[in-house]
């Protein structure tokens, strides 16, 4: 499907006008939009619009890597989207000339709605041309970046805060999945900061004082994503470091416990174990109270070890 938009020399906004009337209506700017494109219609790339066959080639070979190309009369970006269902990138590529803007995305793309809505809202503002246009685009393609991270950095935080034992492997689960989604969301606003850094230098382009506050703006936003980015992935990684040192502590209570009950119960196993001795010699055997006084004897250990574990304060253990 194919959207058109352009700004004529008389000062009007039209949309949605046949194609060929790029060619018999004399814009200022034109900008299309090839929306989940037919077999037909990514034809139009080199039959209608003459695009440079590596520019084609990139558009449909998926998924390359964002980056900024120059030909002879445009310029060729490829941008990346993200899905916030499942964090994956989607490519964006955009044709940059004198006098138009043209887009082309295999899968529908909410942010280029936005976009084409926004110019038609304020005409006036892209008046100027299709540089300001290539903004709105890319633009409206990185604040789609912030809702996600903003989630991510909100769940995080809530972890953080409920961190206890009884939850611990619940939210690793959680927070490993999490260290995986900002693994992806790097490898697109890395390169992301990248590219619009070379569009604020790049001569070919050709940014004058007014289109460059615009796109700094944009660098500026993915500047902080990238620091949103690094600060979750801390975050994440302090959250580890927290399960690891409860499962430490939970380890070394049950260790704990486990050697106070085997300490008492040393003393006790030894005196049953020589009197389960099998020899004919053993006095005690036949004493009439014998059985009653060892009885006594090993309750008296048992009580004498617990209070001297109390004394101790080990004893603390089993009430934490």
């Amino acid at each position: 499907m194919l959207h058109t938009l352009g700004f004529t020399t008389e000062g009007e906004l039209l949309a949605d006008f046949p194609l060929e009337e790029i060619h018999t209506q004399e814009f200022q700017w034109f900008w299309v939009d090839f929306d989940r494109p037919t077999n037909e219609e990514k034809l139009l790339l080199t039959l209608f619009f003459r695009f440079h066959p590596l520019a084609v080639e990139d558009c449909l070979n998926r998924l390359q890597r964002p980056k900024l190309d120059y030909y002879d009369d445009f310029s060729f970006f490829v941008l990346h989207s993200i899905c916030p269902d499942d964090m994956e990138a989607e490519e964006l590529d955009l044709f940059l000339g004198k006098n138009f803007v043209v887009t082309f995305h295999i899968q529908h793309l909410r942010e280029m709605e936005d976009a084409r809505a926004r110019i038609l809202r304020n005409p006036e503002k892209f008046e100027y041309g299709p540089k300001l246009v290539a903004y709105q685009i890319i633009d409206q393609v990185v604040d789609e970046y912030f809702p996600i991270l903003h989630k991510i950095e909100d769940q995080l935080n809530d972890i953080e805060e409920n961190l206890s034992p009884t939850t611990v492997h619940l939210s690793m689960d959680y927070v490993f999945d999490v260290r995986s989604d900002l693994l992806r969301l790097r490898k697109t606003i890395y390169p992301m900061r990248d590219l619009l850094y070379r569009i604020l230098n790049s001569e070919r382009i050709g940014l004058n004082a007014h289109e460059k506050v615009y796109f700094g703006d944009i660098y500026d936003h993915l500047l902080r994503l990238s620091e949103m980015v690094d600060s979750n992935r801390e975050l994440t990684a302090d959250i580890r470091d927290s399960q690891l040192s409860i499962n430490s502590n939970q380890m070394n209570r049950i260790m704990m416990i486990l050697t106070i009950i085997s300490s008492i119960f040393i003393p006790l196993t030894f005196i049953a174990g020589v009197y389960g001795m099998n020899f004919d010699i053993m006095p005690e055997l036949h004493w009439k109270y014998g059985y009653f006084i060892v009885l006594v004897v090993m309750l008296i250990i048992f009580i004498a070890m617990l209070l001297w574990f109390r004394h101790k304060g080990w004893l603390r253990i089993f009430k934490s």
